[in-house]
């Protein structure tokens, strides 16, 4: 998050005026089933499910790009490549996880409790079924996998940007607590959330360049600077 200013109002309404990519028919059933499960209405808990289960496809890539990395530790190319999306995919999951005790904060500030389907065994459960559908996808064709976080990340983007929306009181909440503080330097919870989602807008470009799709990168003001070429999508 070391990007310099970003006027996150600014990016909450572009993300707002944005048409959303137009996602395959595998992304448009995970959501409708997300929606079935917990609701269509957007709330504190349904962003806390949403980021346990964001993790889960890094971990999936990292497991693959060291089973390629011991198998081919002659082709230093091939090993760069895979290095490459592991540093990214580390960094990138290490982001969700953030995300995920600040909603939690959030939740807490609010005391909101958790409801049925953040339960553990439940949680467990999403977890699993989640992990096997990125598994399989990294294992047969990687770059599907990135295509499809980019959809994911997409959808997160616009929930944040309509979730921020939907709640004005936020405007005037300040951030009190130390651990949200560390996660970014913002004053109030609006802008929490605000740049929540432009973290996911981050991820999503990431996804799009490792797919092979660097023409679908939305641009900003203050876009972090290219850490990994669309050269290094061949071949991953």
């Amino acid at each position: 998050m070391e990007q310099g200013h970003i006027d996150l109002r600014k990016e909450q309404q572009a993300s707002m005026a944005r048409p959303r990519y137009k996602y395959s028919a595998i992304a448009r059933f995970f959501f409708f089933s997300m929606d079935v499960i917990v609701g269509r209405k957007t709330t504190l808990p349904k962003a806390k499910l949403l980021e346990i289960l964001a993790c889960i496809p890094y971990r999936a890539w990292e497991s693959r790009q060291y089973a390629r990395m011991t198998q081919h530790y002659k082709d230093q190319k091939l090993v760069q490549q895979a290095s490459m999306i592991m540093t990214w995919g580390r960094e990138a999951q290490d982001n969700e996880y953030w995300h995920l005790l600040v909603v939690n904060e959030k939740m807490k500030e609010d005391s909101i409790n958790d409801p049925w389907y953040l339960f553990p065994p439940i949680t467990f459960l999403m977890g699993a079924s989640y992990a096997l559908l990125t598994r399989a996808m990294a294992m047969f064709n990687i770059r599907r996998a990135f295509l499809f976080n980019a959809e994911f990340e997409d959808h997160a983007e616009h929930v944040y940007a309509q979730f921020v929306e939907e709640h004005t009181e936020w405007e005037e909440q300040p951030v009190q607590s130390d651990l949200v503080k560390k996660y970014g330097n913002v004053s109030t919870w609006a802008d929490v959330f605000r740049r929540i989602g432009l973290d996911e807008r981050d991820h999503m470009n990431s996804s799009f360049i490792f797919c092979g799709k660097p023409d679908c990168v939305v641009e900003y003001e203050g876009i972090p600077m290219a850490a990994h070429s669309p050269e290094y999508s061949k071949g991953a």
